[in-house]
């Protein structure tokens, strides 16, 4: 990440890039709910119009990404073959996405965090985006014990959260794992999920900053602006962020929606 870059109150119309404020390589990993994978991809199509190369992975397992989303997939158990594999794509294409293998369902089974390691010293790759969570299509997310999957040489981790869940009941249909959020925020299931408590859960460290490397920073991006009511929530869960930024060592707070164009709103930074 470019320290020397500001966005200290409000930018707007930004890129992700500009946004994020990214140098000129590294593993970005994404933690939380509510966008991630959506996020993940968005980045990559702007990293590989700077140049690439990039890739994009996991940790756990994605949906198969569409052609929009990444040229194509390969599956492999071994580094060595893999970047093999990557050579002959890279002569035609500036990302691609890869896996273990494909599951029954289609999905795409990540690798374990020191193959990530080892992919990336490799020194193949400009770029490596790190899907390393899973919400279950939920909006909201507190991580179980061995979650979320970072690898260690994540120097930037995203922490993701969808905005739509905001005012809604605290259950398993908004949050991922309801019961362990009331247990670190106090909520009371069934209660309304309010900006105070959300950021709550943020700033706990149990919240979706857990397990980010010492060395990394850390931001957030507070997914789904576009809908009703969503940017005033925003902006009161970023004040609350960032007067206790230091707490889990927040650099930036990105309001957004991954999926529209532009995909960033605000930016606020500590």
């Amino acid at each position: 990440m470019n320290r020397n870059s500001e966005c200290t109150s409000i930018s707007a119309h930004q890129s992700l890039l500009e946004a994020l404020a990214l140098n000129r390589r590294g593993v970005v990993s994404f933690s939380g709910a509510g966008g991630k994978t959506s996020l993940m991809f968005r980045l990559a199509r702007e990293l590989s119009k700077e140049g690439g190369p990039v890739l994009t992975t996991t940790t756990t397992k994605i949906r198969m990404p569409t052609p929009d989303q990444s040229p194509g997939v390969i599956y492999s158990v071994s580094s060595e073959e893999l970047l093999s594999k990557a050579r002959n794509i890279f002569q035609i294409h500036r990302h691609f996405s890869a896996g273990a293998q494909i599951s029954s369902n289609k999905k795409v089974l990540g690798f374990p965090p020191d193959f990530v390691d080892e992919l990336w010293y490799s020194g193949m790759f400009r770029w490596i985006l790190v899907e390393a969570d899973g919400a279950a299509g939920r909006s909201i997310k507190v991580p179980g014990p061995d979650e979320p999957v970072i690898p260690a040489c994540s120097n930037i981790v995203i922490g993701v959260l969808g905005l739509d869940a905001i005012g809604k009941p605290l259950d398993n249909r908004s949050v991922f794992r309801p019961r362990l959020f009331s247990t670190i925020t106090g909520l009371v299931m069934g209660e309304p999920l309010t900006e105070s408590v959300v950021a709550t859960a943020i700033l706990h460290k149990e919240g979706i900053m857990k397990g980010a490397p010492p060395h990394a920073d850390r931001l957030l991006f507070l997914n789904k602006a576009d809908q009703p009511g969503a940017l005033e929530s925003a902006r009161r869960i970023s004040a609350h962020l960032l007067k206790r930024a230091e707490k889990i060592g927040l650099k930036r707070v990105i309001i957004g929606h991954a999926e529209h164009e532009p995909p960033v709103v605000e930016c606020h930074s500590t």
